[in-house]
């Protein structure tokens, strides 16, 4: 894992197709139907990156009347944000530092 031992979110959005899809629920929630529509894909493709984001609590999935609308959940994004920000502060504090050679 790159970040911690929680959900490895930089790893399941180097997927193009995961990318899109979180972008796109990060927009609105929507439904299969409607994600299918704007990424082109084919439905048992979009289903089957749905269920590893929900599996990942990237997503959550909630029933509306016939539906299901799927919606990121933004603590997530949140708490790797915070991660790579703590990485790139750490990086900066430590770029003029060397290791000496043995």
């Amino acid at each position: 894992m790159l970040i911690s031992a929680e959900v490895d979110v930089i790893r399941l959005l180097a997927d193009p197709l995961r990318e899109q899809i979180v972008e796109l629920l990060a927009e609105q929630p929507a439904c299969t139907c409607h994600l299918v529509e704007d990424t082109g894909a084919k439905q048992p493709t979009v289903s089957h990156h749905l269920k590893v984001l929900r599996e990942a609590g990237l997503v959550e999935a909630e029933p509306y009347g016939r539906y299901t609308y799927y919606r990121v959940v933004p603590e997530v994004l949140d708490r790797t944000a915070s991660r790579i920000a703590a990485l790139a502060d750490r990086a900066r504090a430590t770029s003029g530092d060397r290791r000496e050679c043995a």
